[in-house]
């Protein structure tokens, strides 16, 4: 008898190939069986008649670091399919950890009553493992956390020691579980870093089998060079590039995605292993204390509040910032969708024109208020060709990945009016994007999902369904599958997922999670 029996259904396998009717046999926590399976019989039965069964997919670009501490049930990603995160992303990671940046984590991590009890990759991975998982988690360290553990804040190259000293702690997190380093090249401290740094520091993650993934220093008016640098330290460094969330910001950008999608073939022509991954929505997000410049925030975030509170200093911020605003399309385009501050709670879902309008203040001391009140302040971005989506989608390089963290309708990761795709990624793009617009095929959609990020992260027993393959299973009706979040209305789960299998056991049935938490850490091992 097995565990589970999945009859019935459309078995597309995750490699791009079609469709066939099988039944899928599930026995501790592996693939055991695919095909006509008769009177088998199971412990639990999911009639998969007029659904499709695929590998579970997996989300290449996620920021469920603090969130899967706080909601281990991981409900807005496990129920639009997702079996397994990549997190870590743009350089932001909760470990390492050392006196010099322990204080910003404690804080982070003190919103949501969680106690900073790991200053390691190893000691992270330890933590997610003991409070349990829904989904699998696959461990990034990020840029910033190594640099400020080493160097605070400040904006200057390492001295020789202090690069060393970063090469050691990107090693021991490797050997933590780590299966990338990232960088965030817009986020201080990352941003201080220059190529040279950062290609060290890949390579030495390149040594342990980890690749390099990276949210690039631009992606508007110098889209392009900055695609030369990212491509620059992956041949340095003899690493694979993963070109985190792939677009062109900014109206007088749009169009250049072809022009870097090229560069793309055209490095791998040569030699350089590079892919990228897309989330399915013409508007980013990020915090908006990103808007202050760079040079700004030296120092910490303190710090970066008392130079706007300094006149002279306060003016030139204003100078710059009106300058990039004007590039990525105005204030117009920004919504606040999340703060801290009680006080604050009335501009959540508003436009930092409304905002402005309303207090009879230009928009850029309305940006100054918010921030200058205190807390995180979160923001909604739009800004991107809904052409420039659809072409970067259909381009066999690139994967699917939310940019986005596990949350829920209930609890503390219900606050504020989040970016909908943290709740809709992936069933936007099989109902949008497959069933209505036909911009993909099904089964290359699913190909973006499943195999394609498994081979990049080396995750050799997921993102197929072949017998002796680890038993992450989504079940979906290709007919009803959509996204019911909106920008004002985000925190709704996806609507067409019947099921959703991790490891073996039956995470959500009928629609509906089971509270099973069968999820793992997948780490890194020696290669």
């Amino acid at each position: 008898m097995y565990d589970l029996l999945i009859k019935g259904g459309k078995v597309f396998d995750g490699t791009g190939a079609p469709w066939f009717r099988a039944d899928v046999a599930v026995d501790g926590g592996l693939i055991e069986a695919i095909g006509q399976l008769g009177r088998a019989a199971a412990v639990e039965t999911i009639d998969a008649r007029g659904l499709c069964v695929s590998p579970g997919f997996i989300d290449i670009h996620s920021h469920s670091d603090s969130s899967i501490l706080v909601n281990p049930r991981a409900e807005s990603k496990i129920r639009q399919g997702v079996t397994t995160e990549v997190i870590g992303q743009c350089g932001s990671s909760l470990a390492p950890i050392t006196d010099k940046n322990k204080e910003l984590f404690e804080e982070e991590l003190a919103r949501w009553g969680i106690d900073l009890t790991w200053d390691s990759m190893a000691g992270y991975v330890r933590e997610v493992t003991r409070r349990g998982t829904a989904v699998n988690v696959v461990p990034v360290v990020g840029h910033s956390a190594v640099r400020a553990a080493v160097m605070g804040h400040d904006n200057r190259p390492p001295t020789d020691g202090e690069l060393e000293r970063m090469k050691t702690l990107v090693a021991e997190a490797c050997l933590g579980g780590a299966r990338a380093l990232s960088t965030g090249l817009i986020y201080p401290p990352s941003s201080y870093a220059d190529r040279d740094e950062i290609a060290a520091l890949a390579a030495v993650a390149g040594s342990y089998g980890a690749i390099y993934m990276t949210h690039m220093r631009n992606e508007g008016d110098s889209l392009l060079e900055a695609l030369e640098e990212t491509l620059e330290i992956g041949r340095r460094a003899k690493v694979p590039v993963q070109v985190s969330h792939h677009k062109a910001v900014g109206r007088r950008n749009w169009g250049k995605v072809r022009d870097s999608l090229a560069l793309m073939e055209q490095a791998r022509a040569a030699g350089v292993d590079v892919t990228c991954d897309q989330y399915p929505y013409v508007a980013s997000s990020t915090g908006l204390a990103s808007v202050i410049p760079g040079w700004a925030h030296e120092g910490g975030p303190q710090a970066m509040l008392e130079r706007m509170k300094e006149p002279e200093t306060a003016s030139r911020i204003r100078q710059e910032m009106e300058a990039a605003a004007s590039s990525r399309g105005g204030w117009d385009k920004v919504l606040i969708s999340r703060v801290d501050r009680e006080q604050l709670k009335g501009w959540e879902g508003k436009t930092i024109v409304e905002i402005a309008s309303a207090q009879e203040v230009d928009p850029i001391t309305a940006v100054f208020d918010l921030l200058l009140a205190g807390g995180y302040v979160g923001m909604v971005r739009f800004g991107m060709s809904e052409e420039d989506v659809k072409l970067v989608m259909r381009h066999p390089l690139v994967m699917v990945g939310s940019d986005g963290s596990c949350l829920a309708d209930y609890g503390p990761l219900s606050e504020g009016k989040p970016h909908p795709r943290n709740y809709g990624t992936f069933v936007r793009v099989l109902g949008k994007y497959v069933r209505e617009e036909k911009n993909l095929t099904l089964r290359e959609a699913l190909r973006k999902m499943t195999s394609l990020p498994a081979a990049r992260m080396g995750l050799e027993d997921r993102g197929l369904l072949r017998l002796g393959m680890a038993a992450d299973v989504t079940v979906f009706n290709a007919e009803t599958v959509a996204e019911r979040g909106t920008f004002q209305d985000p925190h709704r789960y996806a609507a067409g997922i019947e099921a959703v299998i991790v490891n073996g056991r039956l995470t959500v049935r009928g629609g509906e999670h089971t509270g099973r938490l069968a999820g793992r850490v997948l780490v890194r091992r020696d290669p």
